[in-house]
């Protein structure tokens, strides 16, 4: 898992790329980030992994994942394809706050932040027409950041401000057509049902020393045949998968809890506390006490 620099959120609570060019510097990884994060695929197909669930990415494609929320994207045909994206990753308290005047607006931010439940994948109405909104407000938050920095956040509000809203319209929209909720359906192939399957066991028993043969068992497949189900449908191994879970829950343990980094350690499932803080280190960028403590 990579934190993905954004711990500068801390200087500064929103950061906003658009229309980003991945093609060629595109890393499949499992990450999470200190922020909200919304995410609009401009060009590019794939596959978004979030938490237990497996969700088709293609040009008009929204996604909304919440602070520390693990989630890994895989772009299929690059190079030879493309992949541009928009994404805004932000202290989502900041834009709760902005929205106060606009209360029902409010608690549909408020549901993408915090409700378990809430959809977090989108697809937008007309992406020409979402890309023209882009296309207007990012000359306004390039001038803003001239004037400073309280100017520039309130260019960067006044936009999300209008995202969200248009999110919610797309959102009301799609579940006034289909009268379901509004988050796209798993992919339906056997590949991907046993996939999920794999990572629901897995967040049940992650925190457990984990033992191949009983995820095998759980999922009627030889261990051999789990691991390369998996790698085909995520696009990494069990380990990698396993690893990252642990280290997302660390993180939002030590900014959530008193617990002491070695309590954070055992409930994650790495009892050894030197091994612990040798692995939080190589994935996030800082040891368990300096994350715990920026």
């Amino acid at each position: 898992m990579k934190l993905m620099n954004y711990l500068n959120l801390n200087i500064h609570p929103v950061q906003l790329s658009f229309f980003k060019d991945r093609t060629h510097e595109f890393e499949e990884i499992y990450h999470a980030h200190q922020g909200m994060e919304l995410l609009v695929v401009h060009e590019g197909n794939g596959l978004a992994v979030i938490d237990q669930q497996l969700v088709e990415l293609a040009p008009g494609s929204v996604f909304c994942f919440r602070p520390f929320q693990l989630h890994r994207l895989r772009i299929y045909n690059l190079p030879q394809d493309r992949y541009v994206r928009s994404m805004f990753v932000l202290e989502p308290a900041v834009l709760e706050a902005a929205l106060t005047t606009h209360p029902s607006l409010r608690e549909f931010y408020r549901k993408l932040w915090k409700d378990p439940l809430a959809p977090q994948a989108f697809r937008c109405s007309s992406l020409p027409a979402l890309a023209s909104m882009f296309r207007l407000y990012a000359p306004r938050i390039e001038a803003g950041a001239e004037r400073g920095t309280e100017r520039l956040l309130e260019e960067q509000l006044l936009f999300l401000t209008a995202f969200v809203h248009q999110l919610r319209a797309d959102a009301e929209q799609e579940q006034a057509r289909s009268q379901l909720p509004a988050l796209p359906q798993a992919l339906p192939n056997k590949s991907s049902l046993t996939a999920e399957r794999m990572l629901a066991w897995i967040e049940e028993h992650y925190r457990e020393p984990f033992k191949l043969s009983e995820l095998a068992q759980a999922v009627h497949l030889t261990p051999n045949h789990v691991s390369a189900a998996f790698r085909q449908a995520i696009g990494s191994s069990i380990t990698e998968y396993l690893t990252a879970r642990r280290i997302r829950q660390a993180c939002w343990l030590l900014r959530t809890t008193d617990m002491s980094v070695q309590e954070i350690g055992e409930s994650v499932g790495l009892g050894n506390f030197s091994y612990f803080c040798q692995l939080f280190k190589k994935h996030v960028g800082l040891t368990p006490y300096k994350f715990k403590f920026l």
